[in-house]
């Protein structure tokens, strides 16, 4: 859930933003820079940096700074990639989609090809 336009224009400048996920999980959140998504290419690989709809998801998992107030480390290879959107579950996963993009939803699928925009 968003907290409103103020939840987006922090969200727009790459500061924390706190969202809470439909299963009660505090997500602390903040947009990706050029360096970051720079370094998620690297840990993604030459092949999965092509695919755009893992791209997307991984975009959106790695976005996440803390679940519940608990630091979370920055994946830096596919399979801490894939445990990160595995932990964060299709309700993490479409709360930081919301966050993101603006856009309330329930399939996170339908947000990937946006999470990079």
């Amino acid at each position: 859930m968003i907290g409103g336009p103020s939840a987006q224009i922090i969200a727009s400048t790459g500061q924390p933003n706190v969202v809470t996920a439909a299963d009660g999980r505090r997500l602390t959140l903040r947009r990706m820079n050029a360096l970051d998504k720079l370094r998620l290419f690297k840990a993604a690989g030459p092949m999965l940096s092509q695919n755009e709809p893992w791209l997307g998801m991984a975009l959106l998992a790695c976005s996440v700074l803390a679940i519940d107030d608990v630091p979370v480390p920055v994946p830096a290879n596919e399979q801490q990639i894939e445990a990160l959107v595995a932990r964060l579950g299709d309700t993490g996963i479409a709360a930081a989609a919301s966050a993101l993009t603006g856009h309330e939803t329930a399939d996170p699928q339908a947000m990937v090809a946006s999470a990079g925009n």
